[in-house]
């Protein structure tokens, strides 16, 4: 009589074994960049409640407001209370936004002691009649890691 195989043979353990390491080598670095994106998504939301402040205070005043002003409008730029950010700062009369990233440890490498600077429209271009758009920007994070709409370092 002919013995009827059971299981699976080494090899083929061995196979699907080196397929799962060869998707984990891909999907590990992946992930890992998707981590890092989604903390600095944190910034820009924890930031828009300030810019739509300042913003407001633009046009009802015709001016930025300076550091007494910033604290008046009910921003906490001392505690912004985010898991990954650890502080806002509003620029005194020119309502730019600095917002930086936590120490590596508490965020990803790439993302850690990070800068964003977020830069409201210039008065000549709003007396132009331009609308009101920030800029946003970092000299310290990597492109892939934020949005299109705001430039990093190369």
């Amino acid at each position: 009589m002919q013995k009827v195989q059971k299981g699976f043979t080494l090899i083929e353990l061995m196979i699907v074994v080196a397929i799962i390491g060869i998707l984990a080598a891909i999907a590990i670095p992946a992930y890992q960049d998707y981590t890092q994106r989604a903390q600095v998504g944190e910034a820009f939301t924890i930031v828009s409640s300030a810019k739509t402040a300042i913003a407001e205070f633009r046009q009802t005043n015709g001016s930025y407001p300076d550091g007494g002003q910033v604290t008046a409008l009910g921003l906490n730029v001392d505690d912004p209370a985010g898991q990954y950010v650890t502080t806002i700062a509003v620029g005194d009369g020119d309502g730019e936004i600095t917002v930086t990233m936590k120490a590596a440890g508490q965020v990803g490498s790439e993302v850690a002691d990070g800068v964003l600077v977020f830069t409201p429209p210039a008065d000549a271009d709003l007396a132009a009649g331009r609308p009101f758009t920030w800029a946003c920007s970092s000299a310290n994070i990597e492109q892939k890691y934020l949005p299109r709409t705001c430039v990093g370092s190369t």
